[in-house]
Formats: structure tokens, C-alpha cells, sequence
């Protein structure tokens, strides 16, 4: 694996630089200040690797901020231990110092899995872990604990496990569009209507990266952040942008009131979407759906294809 970062200008390797610092600080103070005791697996905690993977990783990333469209930073964090992946336990902490640093320019995400699993799902030969044992590069290592060789999957099973998920996922998408549309027709003059309408479009739109990320990658992270399950969406296929614009402030401001429905639409008094907030953002996740379903049938079809080739 690499761990060179040459290929970016000066200032994202600085950034980087300073995330891989802040989470290595933090890591440290959460696993000495935190829950956990004594036990044997907190005292012997580590962060094994900081990989960045994505579109910084390779060469494809966007940075044009004034265009709303700037590429986020995706790392995938692997410590020794299931229990060090307890993101309020051991990283908030770390995702707020880093969302607040101002010499860091861009959206910083995180994915932590302990190291049994990524060796597990590399002798699968899962589509998202191959690629970044391939693609990605080693912000931090600790020596003497490599990666499992990544074992191919065969044509069949992912031919299989694709075709089940996006059945699957597309269900759950288009039960929480009908369920957003209901909502929606009661909501005019009522703002607990519009606030399920909003709550069940979040799940909508949720459901749909699942469904794509686990079409094409058989990786899906367990977050209800529909900005970062867009991020690693799109960094997968760039087609999923035209969902959403985001070359004027109110397409963001709306995008930005869809991510907050998942807790805000339930739990805060002060949380509301107007009836036209909630035409726009049907409209778009509609169109997501579609995107996502066109998408994932023509991958399921080329892997239909190798498998009755192989």
C-alpha cells in the first residue's frame, strides 16, 4: 500500500497531515479518559492504520467550492479491537475538533472497523475493501500487521448478493416514498405531517445510497449521514450528482434540512420544511431513485454477464 501523498497539492497534504494527527491525539485521550475500566482489550487498544481512500486517493477529486461541488476526504480508520469502533466513545470527539479546525478546507469522513472484519470481508473479496487495500494510501501504519491477501469473489455470488440487495433496497426506497407522499398530502397545515414527510424522505434517500453503495461495492457504512453516503456514492459514479444541484445556496440550504430530518423531523420543536422544500426534495430523491435503479441494473446485468461467461 501506498503512502505517498505527492500526487495532491500542498495544502490538502497539510490537512491531511492534520487530520491524521488529531486522530491519533485523540484517540489516545478517549482510550486513557473514557469508559472501558481496565479491560484487557482498552489497555491494549490500537489504531492500527489511517487509510485515505476515494477520489483524493486516486486522481479524480473535485475542488471547486465556489460551485458547491468540493470532494470530501474519506478515511477508513482500523483499530485492534470491535469495541474501539464505538464512534461516540472514542471519535466524536476527534469529527468535532476536526469539523471546527479552520485549517482544515473540507469534509472530513470516517469509517472505523477493527481489523478482523476488514480481513474477513478482503477474503470475501468485497468490492469496497479490495479497492482500497488497492487504491488507498497509508496516512498512518503500524508495523507488523498487514492486510489479508484480498481473495476474488466469483462471478456468481456477486451476481447473487447484487441482484438480492438491490431488490431488497429498492422496496424500502419506494415504501418510504409512498409513506413521504402520504405524509405530504396531509401536511399543509400541519407541520408534524410535514415533519414525518421530511423524516421519511431522509429514509428514502438513505435507502437508495444503500441500495447503490451495496450493488457496486457490497459495502454500505453504518451512518445515517446522507451527505457522506452521498459523497461515497458519487465518488463511485459521478451520474448520482445530477440528484442534486448544488450551484445555488437554497438547493444546499434544502440537501442540508433533508440531513437534519433524521433527527430534527422527530425530536426538535423548532425543526420544520415547507410545503414547497418538501415538493423540491420528493422531486430529487424521485430522481434518485431512478438514477439508482438504472445504475444498479446495468451492473447487475454486466455481472450476470460474467457469470454466465466464467
Amino acid at each position: 500500500m501506498r503512502s505517498d501523498l505527492d500526487h495532491l497539492p500542498e495544502r490538502q497534504q497539510r490537512e491531511l497531515e492534520r487530520v491524521r494527527d488529531i486522530l491519533l491525539a485523540g484517540f489516545d485521550a478517549a482510550k486513557n479518559g473514557g469508559s472501558g475500566g481496565t479491560s484487557g482489550w482498552r489497555r491494549g487498544g490500537m489504531v492500527q492504520k489511517i487509510i485515505l481512500f476515494g477520489s483524493y486517493a486516486r486522481t479524480d477529486w473535485v475542488d471547486e467550492p465556489e460551485n458547491g461541488y468540493l470532494s470530501d476526504f474519506d478515511l477508513l480508520i482500523v483499530v485492534n479491537h470491535e469495541k474501539l469502533t464505538n464512534i461516540a466513545d472514542y471519535w466524536w470527539n476527534s469529527e468535532d475538533q476536526i469539523l471546527r479546525d479552520p485549517t482544515i478546507g473540507r469534509t472530513v469522513n470516517l469509517i472505523v472497523h477493527d481489523a478482523q472484519d476488514v480481513n474477513a470481508a478482503l477474503r470475501r473479496g468485497e468490492y469496497f475493501w479490495t479497492d482500497i487495500v488497492r487504491e488507498g494510501i497509508a496516512l498512518y501504519e503500524l508495523p507488523g500487521h498487514p492486510f489479508a491477501t484480498p481473495q476474488p469473489m466469483t462471478a456468481g455470488d456477486a451476481f447473487a448478493i447484487a441482484e438480492r440487495e438491490k431488490l431488497r433496497w429498492l422496496k424500502a426506497v419506494d415504501r418510504f416514498l409512498k409513506l413521504a407522499d402520504v405524509s405530504s398530502v396531509e401536511s399543509s397545515d400541519d407541520p408534524d405531517w410535514r415533519k414525518n414527510a421530511a423524516f421519511n424522505l431522509h429514509q428514502a434517500v438513505e435507502a437508495a445510497y444503500a441500495c447503490f453503495l451495496l450493488v457496486h461495492t457490497f459495502y454500505f457504512p453504518r451512518s445515517h449521514n446522507i451527505k457522506f453516503l452521498r459523497s461515497l456514492a458519487e465518488d463511485v459514479d459521478t451520474r448520482l450528482v445530477e440528484a442534486w444541484p448544488r450551484e445555488h445556496r437554497f438547493d444546499r440550504r434544502r440537501f442540508e434540512l433533508l440531513k437534519r430530518a433524521y433527527v430534527e423531523a422527530r425530536y426538535s420543536d423548532q425543526y420544520d420544511a415547507s410545503a414547497e422544500d418538501l415538493e423540491w426534495l420528493m422531486t430529487r430523491a424521485r430522481l434518485l431513485r431512478d438514477l439508482v435503479a438504472d445504475l444498479c441494473q446495468t451492473r447487475i446485468a454486466e455481472l450476470k454477464t460474467k457469470a454466465e461467461t466464467a
